[in-house]
C-alpha cells in the first residue's frame, strides 16, 4: 500500500536521509523480526522525522529512538493533511485490524436517523449506520449527517420537529384507544398514534413531510409555508399571514443551525479538492454515500504546459467547458469506494467529519444536488483556488432540486 521502500543501515544514515524528501508523508518502520509490531505515523516533513527517530540518540533524553530496531522504511509522500490522514487510516486498518480505531481516536459522527422500518416511524440521534445503508430501498431507515456534535444534532432535530406532529417517544407502539397519551399529544404537537388519534395513512403522510424536510434541507417546508402566507395575504387574512410569517422566521433560525456538510447519507455525493504533491496538479477525492475514495491526481491543464496552465487559471471562464469535460471524464474513470461494512462507512464519515469541522481546514468540498449533479462551474473555480492556495468560497451546498 505504501509506494516507497528503503532498507535502513545505521552506517549509511547520511546517504539514506538525503534520498528522502523533506515533504509530508505517511510512513512505516519495520524491524528484522517480521512478527514485531511496526511503527506507523504521518508527518509534515519525512526527512526531519526520520532523522529524529533514527539518528544516534542524545545523552540523557527520553525522546523515542528506533535506530537499533529499524531495518526497513516504507512511505508514501502526500500532498495534504487530509490525504495523510486518509492514507494513515488505510495503513493502520491493514496493519492493526483490532486496534486501529483507538490509535486514530476515531469518534463516529452524530447522525439523525429516521426509523422508517418502524410501523410508526420516529427520528433519533445515533452514531451507528444500519446494514442497508446506500441500498436505496424504499421504506428503510435513512440517515442525515455528519453533525459536528451530538448536542448540535439533538438541538437541530428537536427544533425541527416542532414544525411537525410526528411522535417523539422511543417505544414500539401498540395503539390502544384507552391509552392516555403524553404531553406532546396534549399540546397538539403529535398526531397520537399511540391511542389511535389519527389514521395510519395520516401518520405516514406526516412522516413523509418530515423526510422531505430533511431531504431538502428545509426547503420543502419553507416553500409550503411561503405559499400559505401569500395565499392568506391575497385573501386579506392578514392575521393568519402574519402568524405564518412569524413561523417562517422561526424556521429560518432553525435552518441556520444546519451545517452545509449535513446531507442524507445514501445521497451524499461530493468531490473534495486538495493540494497535490505532483506539480501543476490537484488531488481529487470522491465521496459516495459517505465513503471516501482517492486520491486521484488531476492535472490543471490537458497539455500540462506551464504557460497554458497559467492562462487557464487566470481566465477560467474561457476554458470552463473543456475543464468541466475533463473533470467529468476523470470522475467517470475514478471508481467509487465500496466499504465492506457499515462500520467501515461510519469510519469514513468520522474522517470526513473530522476534516469538515476543522477550523483550519485546507482544501474544498463540492456536494452534488438531489439529482446527483455536481456544481461543475464552482468545482472548476475551486480547483483553481486550491491550486493557487487561495481562500475558499463560503457557500458549499448546492441548491435543492426544484
Amino acid at each position: 500500500m505504501l509506494s516507497e521502500r528503503i532498507e535502513f543501515h545505521p552506517e549509511a544514515e547520511a546517504e539514506i536521509f538525503s534520498t528522502v524528501a523533506a515533504a509530508p508523508a505517511v510512513f512505516l518502520l519495520r524491524g528484522e523480526d517480521a512478527n514485531s509490531e511496526p511503527y506507523v505515523s504521518k508527518t509534515a516533513n519525512l526527512r526531519r522525522r526520520l532523522e529524529r527517530l533514527l539518528s544516534p540518540p542524545e545523552e540523557q533524553t527520553k525522546r523515542l529512538n528506533l535506530r537499533n530496531r529499524v531495518r526497513l522504511i516504507e512511505y508514501t509522500l502526500t500532498g495534504s493533511d487530509f490525504e495523510s490522514g486518509f492514507v494513515l487510516y488505510q495503513i493502520l486498518r491493514a496493519v492493526f485490524p483490532k486496534t486501529y480505531s483507538n490509535r486514530l481516536r476515531l469518534r463516529f459522527a452524530p447522525l439523525v436517523k429516521l426509523h422508517l422500518e418502524n410501523e410508526f416511524p420516529r427520528a433519533s440521534i445515533t452514531t451507528r449506520l444500519g446494514r442497508i445503508l446506500g441500498k436505496g430501498l424504499p421504506g428503510k431507515n435513512v440517515y442525515y449527517g455528519p453533525f459536528a456534535s451530538r448536542l448540535a444534532a439533538e438541538k437541530f432535530l428537536n427544533d425541527a420537529l416542532d414544525f411537525f406532529n410526528m411522535r417523539r417517544c422511543v417505544e414500539d407502539l401498540h395503539p390502544d384507544p384507552k391509552f392516555p397519551g403524553c404531553v406532546y399529544s396534549e399540546m397538539k404537537m403529535c398526531l397520537a398514534p399511540c391511542f389511535r388519534g389519527c389514521t395510519d395513512d395520516a401518520y405516514r403522510a406526516e412522516v413523509t413531510q418530515v423526510e422531505n424536510f430533511l431531504d431538502s434541507r428545509g426547503e420543502s417546508l419553507r416553500r409550503r409555508m411561503a405559499a400559505e402566507r401569500d395565499e392568506a395575504s391575497a385573501k386579506m387574512e392578514f392575521e393568519t399571514a402574519a402568524a405564518i410569517h412569524s413561523r417562517l422566521d422561526k424556521l429560518s433560525s432553525v435552518l441556520q443551525q444546519l451545517p452545509e456538510f449535513v446531507h442524507r447519507i445514501d445521497q451524499l455525493h461530493a468531490v473534495i479538492v486538495q493540494k497535490s504533491l505532483r506539480p501543476e496538479s490537484v488531488a481529487l477525492f470522491r465521496v459516495d454515500a459517505g465513503a471516501v475514495a482517492g486520491p486521484m491526481e488531476f492535472p490543471i491543464s490537458a497539455n500540462e504546459h506551464p504557460k497554458s496552465q497559467a492562462a487557464s487559471l487566470a481566465h477560467p471562464q474561457s476554458l470552463s467547458q473543456s475543464m468541466e469535460a475533463r473533470i467529468q471524464a476523470a470522475l467517470a474513470s475514478f471508481p467509487a469506494a465500496k466499504p465492506d461494512s457499515a462500520i467501515e462507512c461510519a469510519e469514513h464519515l468520522a474522517i470526513l467529519k473530522r476534516w469538515c469541522y476543522r477550523g483550519s481546514r485546507a482544501g474544498e468540498i463540492f456536494f452534488a444536488d438531489a439529482r446527483g449533479d455536481l456544481p461543475m462551474r464552482r468545482l472548476v473555480r475551486g480547483i483553481g483556488r486550491v491550486y493557487k492556495d487561495e481562500a475558499p468560497e463560503t457557500a458549499l451546498s448546492p441548491k435543492p432540486a426544484q
